[in-house]
């Protein structure tokens, strides 16, 4: 308003300072560039995510299966970086100027990393602060203050003994952490499904596969993140010293529990699947921990019980060599009726239930003539133990009972036999008593009329 002449001169001026950085040859080219490799992703991009998708589906559903899953997602981003790189690395080469094509190549590699941290990350906090952090980084980058900025977090720094401990150490370190665990689990899941795939192994032998291959993959994430910050490994041998100190009066239970499932995997005496009786506990062993072994009973009630118990216990393992399980049901009839036809009805009571084996064949036998009955022994083989042996065995004694009461067979009560050594002074102390003027007998009365 106040210099309409300097008004009028602002077109031209924005057009000379256009030539100036426009209009010049690096710029050009570098233009050009980043139009070439935009037409070269929106050619060759569709066919090689449709190729992607092709193999996905001949994958099992895993952490492989995702991967593959966010790659394909950002095929485009990922491919337009790698153009850009290379055509910055030729831009190098031929001396010009790149300063638009790593402008570019700071925006597309946000792009990447939101993409892939949005697939691949299920915590959608976690993946809003990658994307921010990302997008920090680059506007850092781009304004060329990503070099102050790493000189400043490194200032801030702390002296530990002999250690300079920095914000930069720190946020280096969180992130590399990070990212090695992330990787070291993913890799984990992904070879213990390949090596399931191709080594055919125990469910005993599955989980001691699985715990080590975890064990071994986070260890060297957590070994190579601190020396990837300079942090010197063997300073914790001391530390390591006195854990192990701590460990001998401290933690014996817990190592010895660690040791004694280690040593149930190795020999498969305890597997999932496994129906196992220990201190009146019956049921099948759900999962097997590094510390405890879960069994799941038929009441819905889950113990969990330390492995160092199943190592120096009795424990009954009713599906340790194989599935098939003897049972037996003890039945008393009496003296007067047909033990031939008692038998034949106990075997078809036996045979009329569901999960009685006909093969081997359920078999009856005469064990004892008892005090008031004649004893038989009924025995018959299951194949699963793991959905009870009580209510097997109560069908087959419903059984036994409605067949033996449907054809006479008796069941009789326990019988004893009484003998009176002088049963005429018992005769007339009851006739006394009966008298209600007489007087009673008293001990001595009878000891004198017996006598």
């Amino acid at each position: 308003m106040l210099f309409p002449a300097a008004w009028r001169d602002w077109p031209h001026q924005g057009w000379l300072l256009f030539q100036r950085i426009v209009l010049v040859p690096d710029t050009l080219i570098q233009c050009v560039a980043a139009l070439v490799a935009f037409g070269l992703v929106r050619l060759l991009a569709p066919p090689l995510v449709r190729g992607l998708e092709r193999e996905i589906g001949r994958l099992r559903a895993g952490p492989l299966r995702a991967v593959a899953h966010a790659l394909a997602g950002a095929t485009a981003p990922i491919l337009l970086l790698l153009i850009l790189w290379f055509a910055t690395l030729a831009a190098h080469a031929a001396g010009l100027q790149s300063d638009l094509l790593r402008l570019a190549e700071s925006l597309v590699l946000v792009w990447v990393l939101i993409r892939l941290s949005s697939r691949l990350v299920r915590n959608e906090s976690l993946a809003r602060g990658i994307a921010v952090v990302a997008w920090v980084v680059a506007a850092l980058n781009i304004a060329g203050l990503i070099g102050p900025v790493v000189n400043l977090l490194d200032a801030m720094a702390l002296p530990v003994g002999n250690f300079r401990l920095s914000l930069l150490l720190v946020l280096k370190g969180i992130i590399t952490l990070t990212l090695l665990v992330w990787l070291a689990s993913t890799l984990s899941r992904l070879a213990e499904q390949r090596l399931h795939d191709i080594v055919p192994l125990t469910p005993a032998m599955e989980v001691l596969t699985d715990k080590l291959v975890r064990m071994t993959l986070l260890t060297l994430a957590v070994v190579i993140a601190l020396g990837s910050i300079g942090i010197d490994l063997t300073a914790f041998a001391v530390f390591s010293g006195a854990v192990g100190v701590g460990v001998g009066f401290g933690l014996q239970k817990v190592v010895s529990n660690l040791i004694s499932g280690v040593i149930l995997l190795l020999d498969r005496s305890i597997k999932p699947g496994d129906v196992i009786e220990i201190d009146n506990t019956y049921g099948w062993v759900s999962t097997l921990n590094a510390r405890y072994v879960s069994v799941l009973t038929r009441d819905g009630k889950e113990f969990l019980i330390p492995n160092e118990d199943l190592i120096t216990q009795r424990v009954t393992n009713w599906s340790f060599s194989n599935e098939l399980i003897r049972l037996h049901v003890k039945v008393g009839i009496s003296y007067l009726s047909d033990p031939h036809h008692a038998i034949a009805l106990a075997l078809e009571a036996a045979r009329n239930v569901p999960r009685v084996l006909a093969e081997p064949a359920p078999v009856c036998l005469l064990v004892e003539f008892g005090e008031s009955s004649v004893d038989l022994e009924m025995r018959f083989w299951i194949r699963d133990p793991v959905n009870g042996t009580t209510n097997v065995r109560s069908a087959v004694m419903l059984n036994i009972w409605d067949l033996f009461h449907q054809h006479g067979v008796e069941m009789p009560y326990p019988q004893r036999e009484v003998t009176l050594r002088n049963p005429d002074a018992l005769a007339r102390a009851v006739a006394a008593a009966r008298q209600p003027t007489a007087k009673a007998p008293t001990l001595s009365s009878l000891s004198e009329q017996r006598n």
